[in-house]
């Protein structure tokens, strides 16, 4: 249910923060982290220019300094949906595939907090 929420609501940011939002989230609760892949964020434009390596290394750097301008609200949004703080983010995206990875570094374990409330 956790992971649901948190898709939710990273779909919604993407669309309020960065205009638009990915085709496909995932999000998976692991120990202390919370990892989430998204499909299709990149624009076509940004697929045709990431063909020359210069280029790629251009979109990676702005869709990077993009998603850190927004990470407070992430955070805040991390919080909402665990009860937990994120202590660390990490974040990539695959000019191949048009694929993001976000991964949350979390306060405590998440995942061992909802096997023990079972």
């Amino acid at each position: 249910m956790i992971e649901a929420s948190v898709s939710k609501a990273l779909t919604q940011w993407e669309r309020d923060f960065l205009g638009r939002g990915s085709v496909e989230v995932k999000t998976d609760i692991l120990r202390n982290m919370i990892v989430v892949l998204l499909k299709g964020v990149m624009t076509p434009a940004e697929k045709l220019l990431s063909k020359e390596k210069d280029s790629m290394l251009s979109i990676k750097k702005i869709r990077s300094d993009m998603i850190e301008a927004g990470l407070p609200e992430l955070k805040s949004m991390i919080h909402e949906s665990t009860s937990f703080q994120v202590v660390s983010f990490h974040t990539d995206i695959s000019t191949k595939t048009g694929e993001r990875l976000m991964v949350f570094m979390l306060d405590g374990n998440l995942e061992e907090s909802l096997t023990s409330k079972n």
